[in-house]
């Protein structure tokens, strides 16, 4: 398997760990968004919503900008290459065990209507 950054990828899986925060990647997707738009959405103190923002900007999945009184939140640049990658590695792993599952269990359905009832 191929190494990448644990750190990196501890605080991306860690960033989209929670359902909230990954709603606000989702809704910063369509449109960039304030806080406070997204406490709203999200039904929750602006204090939550500031913890989740700072989680996610901390991952590099979100930017903020003050402009005023109102803080914008839009996606970060960062994409999610190295996740993909990561995870791809371990589809493949498991693709292989599962078909290797599969050749076991036909190797044990073909010896089991060989060795049947009728040739006994």
């Amino acid at each position: 398997m191929v190494q990448y950054s644990s750190t990196s990828l501890d605080m991306s899986f860690a960033a989209l760990s929670d359902a909230t925060r990954r709603g606000v990647v989702e809704q910063l997707g369509r449109a960039d968004a304030s806080i406070t738009a997204l406490a709203k959405t999200f039904r929750m103190t602006l204090t939550g919503m500031k913890k989740h923002v700072g989680i996610l900007e901390k991952a590099g999945f979100v930017t903020t900008e003050k402009i005023g009184r109102v803080r914008t939140c839009r996606l970060g640049a960062r994409d999610m290459a190295a996740e993909a990658a990561w995870i791809a590695g371990y589809r493949q792993l498991w693709e292989a065990r599962f078909e290797a599952l599969d050749q076991v269990i036909e190797d044990m359905k073909r010896e089991e209507r060989l060795s049947g009832p009728e040739n006994n």
